[in-house]
């Protein structure tokens, strides 16, 4: 993947202390990470502060903005609003040590002046995306959903016919069950 400067920070240049930064994602820098994907119309702002200390550095990531994704229960695009925070943690290792995470904390060589955070930030924004993505209700109460698609939902979530069937079937092993005992 090709480096864009605008998400490296050369911190050995800095002062300690707390520096912030903006970024706004739009769908070319998130094509740039997932070329394919079904969200679109990314419009996002990260606000980092970057707390530089003498051996370790603190991220915060805040998150707000929209994308446009499909509801999860009629399938109707809709703006989602996206809005989250995340910490972490870069501590500052020996010249031996390469780049490895644990969880929320990242180690990185002394030697690296530079730090890019490209990655951290688009990963971040997908996780800011809920698990699951529904229209929400109208200021009247009702469902935001394509009322078309929740009739045809209704309809197709009424089990009662399957229910009785099933019951039936069974109804009826149940009964040649029984005459088997009978007649032994």
């Amino acid at each position: 993947m090709k480096h864009n400067r605008e998400y490296e920070i050369a911190w050995q240049g800095l002062k300690e202390g707390v520096h912030h930064y903006q970024y706004d994602i739009n769908d070319g820098f998130m094509e740039k990470h997932k070329p394919e994907g079904e969200y679109k119309n990314w419009d996002a702002q990260v606000n980092l502060a970057f707390d530089k200390k003498s051996n370790f550095f603190l991220l915060h990531f805040d998150i707000d903005g929209s994308v446009t994704v499909p509801c999860d229960r009629c399938g109707d695009e809709f703006a989602l609003r996206l809005w989250d925070e995340f910490d972490l943690v870069i501590k500052l290792a020996g010249e031996d040590v390469e780049e490895h995470n644990e969880d929320e904390v990242v180690f990185i060589p002394r030697s690296e002046t530079v730090i890019d955070i490209s990655s951290w930030v688009y990963e971040f924004v997908m996780l800011s995306i809920p698990l699951q993505k529904v229209h929400l209700d109208k200021p009247d109460g009702k469902p935001g959903c394509n009322p078309q698609a929740l009739k045809l939902l209704d309809k197709l979530s009424e089990p009662a016919d399957i229910k009785n069937d099933i019951w039936k079937g069974l109804e009826a092993l149940k009964e040649k069950d029984k005459s088997k005992r009978k007649t032994k």
